[in-house]
């Protein structure tokens, strides 16, 4: 049994879709997730809760998503394999259903050295696959990993994430159909910002055919300032920054303006690219620009199903 959720719906129905993402806070404020959820709910299908990202002690992803749902958005919650084993995680994802949280995006996670408690021991008991896996059984045959029986329904809609400028970068595709393959419903990438190594990629994906088997949605992340450009184009795995960009930013006088302009185009040409299905927008604590872009990207209304 699906979920049906507002994500599902939109990307069932053929429908560009818009994700965005919000981050929780180092605390206990729900008012910064109501805030968060009300600059998001007009412009977006659905909104990622990050999992205590870069390993940085944060507000549980599914407190986040209970919080965003009660302002009206359909939340995604982000599941890392870092710091719990099979049996918390598949218990997480039980309380999640139970609360109306249909959509789960499912990670390795950031090693714990790169966040505020190093010396943290990791779990890794299943990676990002396996996980995949797993919640497809759960839904499926309603079975948990252990091949016991699930009691009641398990409706979701399983998320997956992939990096198309990671090295080797014939393997990313391979990575991407083992995602697709253990259930994958939707994929969300990484940043874009070299649309033409990107647009390679996807003639790889449709060359495979595996736009047809899963919903791809284009990572977008607005740059704020020429050195949070260089930033990401020297010290950001996975994201490849052209240097243009860059001059671009350090030349602008106006940089935020400058950021949302861009976001636009590399939307507007992502949506030329056979086989993307939507846009993930992730302005990492820049939350209430969300709006701005995707309505001069052309995006507003979003449909109400």
């Amino acid at each position: 049994m699906k979920a049906g959720t507002n994500l599902e719906k939109v990307l069932e129905s053929g429908m560009f879709a818009v994700t965005a993402e919000a981050g929780p806070p180092k605390g206990t404020s729900a008012a910064v997730m109501q805030r968060k959820g009300e600059a998001l709910r007009h412009c977006c299908d659905a909104a990622n809760v990050t999992d205590n990202q870069t390993a940085i002690v944060r507000m549980s992803s599914l407190a986040g998503c209970v919080l965003l749902k009660q302002q009206g958005v359909d939340p995604v919650m982000q599941i890392v394999c870092r710091d719990r084993n099979r049996i918390a995680i598949q218990s997480d994802v039980l309380g999640a259903i139970a609360l109306g949280i249909g959509n789960i995006l499912c990670l390795s996670g950031d090693h714990q050295k790169f966040g505020n408690h190093p010396t943290a021991k990791n779990v890794f008991d299943i990676d990002s696959i396996q996980l995949i896996q797993a919640l497809k059984n759960m839904r499926d045959e309603k079975k948990f990993l252990c091949d016991e029986e699930v009691s009641g329904e398990v409706p979701m809609f399983i998320g997956a994430a992939a990096n198309p400028y990671a090295d080797p970068f014939e393997f990313r595709l391979t990575r991407l159909a083992k995602k697709v393959k253990a259930g994958a419903d939707f994929i969300q990438t990484q940043a874009v910002y070299d649309i033409a190594k990107f647009a390679k990629w996807m003639k790889m994906v449709t060359d495979r055919g595996l736009d047809k088997e899963t919903h791809i949605l284009a990572g977008v992340i607005p740059i704020k300032s020429a050195g949070m450009a260089r930033y990401m184009r020297d010290y950001v795995s996975g994201v490849s920054v052209p240097d243009e960009i860059v001059s671009r930013m350090e030349q602008a006088k106006e940089t935020k303006e400058e950021g949302v302009r861009l976001a636009v185009e590399i939307i507007e040409q992502l949506k030329e690219i056979p086989g993307i299905h939507g846009v993930h927008i992730m302005a990492v604590g820049w939350e209430d620009i969300v709006p701005e872009i995707v309505e001069q990207a052309g995006l507003l209304p979003r449909p109400v199903l």
